[in-house]
């Protein structure tokens, strides 16, 4: 293992629970172990993973203007991307909604049978590489810090508010079935 620091090479010592592992060059901490460290991961990917199934199907955002009001959810975003634009609204699913989700249930499944002393899952070495990989792509986040600039630049033109307002279509009005007026 490498120093995040300064680089500097080490074999991987065997650390107890109540100690740390510090780089001798520059004192950075190198390996930490935290009690029930694992149930923690578990629990916020699983709570995670309510939260984009909650993004990605009800509206998060209403926005209200002129005696208009309209509401989206992830899902109608990416959808509202078609003809020429199709291969965004697939990034854009792919990035917020598919590639987070798939790194969080692969941490699931490596980290489960690891808090229930247990032996490893069958393919958890590369399940975990594999989640390890996604990291860089999973965006989500990058899209909330997006809407939030979004947000605080349309704050001056009209009322926007998170979640489902009476007055705009319901959560279950998606454009495949829709009615027509």
């Amino acid at each position: 293992m490498a120093c995040p620091k300064c680089d500097f090479v080490y074999s991987v010592p065997e650390v107890t629970s109540n100690e740390r592992a510090y780089c001798h060059r520059c004192h950075t901490v190198l390996i930490a172990p935290r009690r029930k460290a694992g149930k923690q991961i578990i629990a916020l990917a699983a709570s995670v993973l309510i939260l984009i199934a909650g993004a990605t199907v009800y509206p998060f955002l209403s926005i209200s203007v002129g005696g208009q009001t309209h509401s989206a959810s992830i899902l109608e975003t990416a959808f509202a991307f078609s003809g020429a634009l199709t291969a965004l609204a697939v990034a854009v699913l792919m990035f917020i909604v598919i590639i987070p989700a798939v790194r969080l249930v692969l941490l699931i499944y490596v980290l489960l049978p690891v808090i229930r002393d247990l032996a490893l899952a069958r393919y958890a070495k590369p399940a975990f590489r594999m989640a390890e990989a996604l990291t860089p792509w999973a965006m989500a986040e990058i899209f909330a810090l997006g809407c939030a600039v979004a947000l605080v630049k349309l704050a001056d033109l009209a009322d926007v508010a998170f979640g489902w307002r009476p007055g705009c279509s319901p959560p279950w009005s998606f454009w495949w079935f829709s009615p027509k007026v």
